[in-house]
């Protein structure tokens, strides 16, 4: 995806060891209230991420470790959300991939206006239901539903290019070639 697709960077997992991929499931939430977590968890399927919209809000935490509990009871494979969760010792102990942009221990409320499945923007992108959702410890990236089969089609060139670069710059390579043509060509003014 030309090196894009990653929410915000405050968006991190719990612990560094989380990961999570499956296909997303969209809940706009109103500020401290988390009635439409309740609602998507309801019509999520074992093996979706739930994408909880917050508007970074700060205040008080989206879900807890009863929540996180529910959903790994139900095979929901984790949470990204923009917002903060609390309970973070009962989240590990359940074992769901969480990633939030902080903690509180300060908890919602359940009233509504509820929104499941419908496009939404979070850290920063778009994001709908189906799309794909990847994420580890440097964080979470989004493949929209139309370019999945695309992406996944590109794979075996990245990881190819990965390889030998990374074995050019294990075997002692400095500076890559196409620097010194870059500085060489005509795109590149030389100032004394």
């Amino acid at each position: 995806m030309m090196g894009q697709g990653a929410l915000d960077h405050r968006i991190k997992p719990l612990t560094t060891q989380m990961k999570l991929t499956g296909v997303a499931l969209t809940a706009r939430c109103g500020p401290r209230d988390n009635l439409a977590v309740y609602v998507a968890m309801r019509v999520a399927k074992p093996g979706d991420v739930l994408i909880l919209q917050v508007d970074a809000y700060e205040r008080a935490a989206i879900i807890g470790d009863h929540v996180a509990q529910i959903m790994q009871n139900l095979g929901i494979a984790g949470v990204v959300t923009d917002g903060l969760v609390r309970d973070v010792e009962g989240i590990l102990e359940v074992g769901l991939p969480v990633f939030a942009t902080g903690v509180t221990p300060n908890s919602p409320y359940k009233n509504g206006p509820v929104e499941v499945g419908t496009p939404l923007a979070i850290g920063g992108l778009p994001v709908d239901a189906g799309d794909l959702i990847v994420g580890d410890r440097d964080g979470v990236v989004v493949v929209p539903r139309l370019w999945i089969a695309e992406v996944i089609t590109s794979l075996d060139d990245v990881r190819a290019k990965e390889r030998a670069a990374g074995e050019q710059i294990a075997s002692g390579m400095t500076i890559p070639a196409w620097v010194d043509e870059l500085i060489a060509s005509a795109r590149t003014r030389h100032l004394d």
